[in-house]
């Protein structure tokens, strides 16, 4: 994407009502006025709030929009730029259940008060599989430890991947500190009982694996 495309999506977001852009001193100041208040301020309704983290171009968060009316979804990245295209969408469609915040994943507890989240979504993150990199992987212990804060007791996790390596290593770490596991799938175009969520709602790369034939896998867990 050129620079000048990016420059113009950023002046953009900056226009649309269900982008959020806090600075980084904002949050970790304290001073986030939306932490605690995303029902009350923005949705302005009771509905459950569900996350997406590292939502990239805000297919999945528009996509569980459109899906579920009745919950509140936020997409997380730090990249505007790629969600732009989710957020313009949601403006476009008149989807007001969805919103999008530019910040980073590691400063999440600053955003979202504790038991605030009713379940998050990781899609197709990074795996990282260099070792010197485990610390960037989204669902190692850290960032678990993170999500747990946020979430309400028996806050549902979810895990969609194209990463064999990631799928085996979460499920192992799981396994390893007790958390329940309440379905995983290692192929969910080819097993049977997959969740339509899951498969009726495709990424833009997603299609892109699906065309080379690579196996998508799903878990969903709780880190109680």
């Amino acid at each position: 994407m050129g620079s000048k495309n990016k420059l113009k999506r950023f002046k953009e977001n900056e226009t649309f009502a269900n982008v959020f852009q806090p600075r980084r001193e904002e949050l970790t100041e304290g001073n986030y006025s939306l932490k605690g208040n995303w029902r009350k301020k923005f949705f302005k309704n009771d509905n459950p709030v569900v996350l997406e983290l590292g939502c990239g171009k805000g297919e999945y968060t528009v996509g569980l929009a459109k899906r579920y009316p009745n919950k509140n979804f936020i997409g997380v990245d730090i990249k505007g730029a790629r969600f732009w295209r989710g957020a313009k969408t949601a403006l476009e469609d008149n989807i007001p259940n969805a919103a999008f915040i530019r910040t980073q994943i590691e400063l999440l507890e600053y955003v979202f008060e504790e038991n605030e989240v009713d379940e998050i979504w990781i899609t197709f993150p990074d795996p990282q599989i260099k070792y010197k990199r485990t610390k960037h992987r989204l669902t190692n212990l850290q960032f678990l430890e993170r999500y747990r804060k946020v979430l309400k007791p028996n806050g549902l996790m979810h895990l969609k991947t194209d990463s064999e390596f990631m799928h085996g290593y979460t499920l192992g770490l799981l396994h390893g500190k007790g958390y329940e596991v309440l379905y995983a799938n290692h192929n969910v175009y080819k097993l049977e009982g997959s969740p339509e969520e899951v498969t009726e709602i495709q990424t833009f790369y997603e299609n892109q694996y699906l065309e080379k034939d690579k196996a998508i896998t799903y878990i969903r867990f709780k880190i109680n």
